[in-house]
């Protein structure tokens, strides 16, 4: 059985890893990177539990941006995709 369905994977291979960074660099990371998306592409997004797992879908949907999934990942270690409005 397939975790999620085909069509809701990325379309774009675009990635961030921002387990490293504090809130609000988080944020700021993410909206750069989208800036150098297209529109409609999905940003898969690797974040540790916290702030960052709090703000970053929160802030990103007020922008109006999807988000396509956020999944647990191994230690602590969080998988967004969003995709860009």
């Amino acid at each position: 059985m397939a975790l999620y369905d085909r069509m809701n994977e990325p379309k774009a291979n675009f990635e961030l890893d921002i387990t490293g960074e504090v809130c609000p660099m988080t944020f700021v990371r993410v909206k750069l990177k989208l800036a150098q998306m297209p529109s409609g592409a999905d940003l898969i997004v690797r974040l540790r539990e916290g702030e960052a797992l709090i703000n970053v879908p929160r802030s990103l949907h007020q922008e109006g941006h999807h988000i396509v999934s956020l999944s647990a990942q191994a230690g602590g270690v969080h998988q967004l995709v969003v995709r860009k409005k």
